[in-house]
């Protein structure tokens, strides 16, 4: 049993009972905690909370709904010495992510022309369930790729340099050793290199709507009714798969842990632990495997547009705002209790915030604090929004990453059966091409939370400030 109390008007606590060794907070308002139901996500809030080792709070952001062990939205640093790893505070999709690309494009260039580029993209962008790319890579070359995620795509002609300098840590992260991934893994990842995939992943033409921070939206290069292009996709089945043997295994030797979990869905291992680090290194895989999928996809949407509009890459002017995960598990410093301090920061469905100065960041966001891009569902479009100094007081750098479900899959099909979602989206001035109906009927608007709502809670929060929101135009999903 657990109980919440308010704190303020953005924020709710579960006070810190029975095994729970930190409170949980969920970052949340009236409107959406009364929307929540019978959906138990608070519960594993403070399941999280029993876990050796976790720092400060277990934290769930205002996009949160039940999942695997951990709540998706849901965040937890955990001390590098006697905390632990979980894959369900991870996911399935490791480093399902979304990045944005700007254009030099305004919506009159491309308004008759809109049909025609969905149709392409559709034609040219892999989706779909088990969808595979133009790539057979030999297990040694796949190999490459998990090592060196993003540099490899860049490296073999999909994009530039200059695509790495805004991708989340360069679209690399260290400590990769595909030895610690199973043949399996690296069998289902031989072929979906470069593949969008299904489920709410998605490839999305958008034009900016709305601009509210003007200094921040100039830095990072948005301008109204400019057209920009959001690609959201993962690690594909290599990434589930990895998640699955690890999961396996530490569900084995669950005992080992010495303490009591509340849900078998919790499974870690200490940090410390062979067993730890293996899960780390193999995570690090399936994360650089995500961001080399996501470069390709963007280099052929880039070669898309060119066909289409007829158009050189200077007229189109198609670059990468920035590029961030919302599915991992990472080392990082914060200052606790007045000491720096190395923690495992879980992110399940949460993005990473970081403010205005911080290292991490390229040269040209360090005045303005990292892009953190929120994606909406079908019929919605997107926010950016930019890290502050608060989120990295307060939520370990971290804020929402989407919308989140309100309905299972099937609660969706069910209550849209009969519906052509398709001209729905058409009488809301959004083209929808998908590979198969079922998707569209599990993705419908109403299965998921009102974005204006989720990001209301976080910019007035203070763990992320709205500098700008886009509007969908045309999508393609699998």
């Amino acid at each position: 049993m657990y109980e919440m109390k308010k704190m303020d008007d953005c924020r709710w606590m579960i006070p810190q009972t029975g095994g729970m060794r930190v409170p949980g907070i969920i970052y949340s308002c009236e409107l959406l905690i009364k929307e929540m139901g019978a959906d138990e996500s608070p519960k594993q809030v403070a399941n999280v909370a029993h876990l050796p080792g976790i720092v400060k709070y277990s934290l769930a952001m205002p996009d949160m709904h039940w999942g695997y062990g951990f709540p998706i939205g849901g965040v937890a640093a955990f001390d590098m010495e006697k905390g632990v790893i979980s894959p369900g505070g991870v996911g399935y999709d490791i480093n399902c992510g979304c990045r944005l690309m700007t254009t030099c494009l305004h919506i009159d260039d491309i308004r008759n022309r809109l049909q025609e580029l969905v149709v392409a993209l559709f034609k040219d962008i892999p989706t779909g369930v088990g969808s595979k790319g133009v790539l057979k890579l030999s297990a040694q070359e796949e190999k490459k790729v998990l090592v060196e995620g993003a540099k490899w795509a860049v490296d073999h002609g999909y994009g530039s340099e200059e695509d790495l300098e805004t991708t989340e840590d360069r679209g690399k992260m260290g400590g990769a050793d595909p030895d610690k991934v199973s043949d399996r893994a690296i069998e289902r990842g031989r072929e979906q290199l470069g593949t969008l995939g299904s489920g709410n992943h998605f490839l999305e033409i958008e034009v900016v709507e709305e601009i509210f921070d003007e200094k921040a939206a100039s830095a990072f290069g948005l301008e109204k009714d400019q057209i920009a292009v959001l690609i959201h996709s993962g690690s594909r089945g290599l990434g589930y798969q990895v998640c699955d043997d690890y999961l396996a295994r530490m569900v084995k030797h669950v005992g080992e842990l010495g303490v009591p979990l509340p849900d078998r869905q919790l499974a870690c291992t200490y940090l410390g632990s062979n067993r730890g680090k293996d899960y780390l290194a193999a995570m690090a895989c399936a994360a650089n495997y995500a961001w080399a999928n996501r470069q390709m996809l963007m280099h052929w949407t880039r070669e898309t547009f060119e066909k289409v509009l007829r158009k050189g890459p200077r007229e189109l002017g198609m670059r990468l705002l920035y590029d961030v995960c919302h599915n991992i598990a990472r080392i990082e410093q914060f200052i606790v209790d007045g000491k720096e301090t190395t923690l495992c920061i879980h992110r399940k469905g949460a993005t990473r915030a970081l403010p205005p100065g911080h290292a991490a960041l390229p040269a040209q966001y360090r005045k303005t604090g990292q892009p953190v891009l929120i994606p909406g569902d079908m019929g919605t479009g997107s926010y950016v929004l930019a890290g502050t100094e608060k989120a990295f007081a307060e939520t370990f750098g971290s804020t929402c990453h989407g919308a989140g479900r309100v309905m299972s899959r099937t609660q969706a099909t069910k209550v849209s059966r009969g519906r052509s979602i398709v001209r729905e989206m058409a009488d809301r001035g959004i083209i929808i091409m998908a590979s198969g109906k079922g998707t569209l009927h599990e993705e419908i608007p109403e299965a998921y939370k009102n974005l204006d709502q989720v990001v209301d809670v976080v910019h007035k929060a203070g763990i992320s400030k709205k500098v700008a929101r886009l509007r969908a135009l045309g999508c393609i999903k699998g």
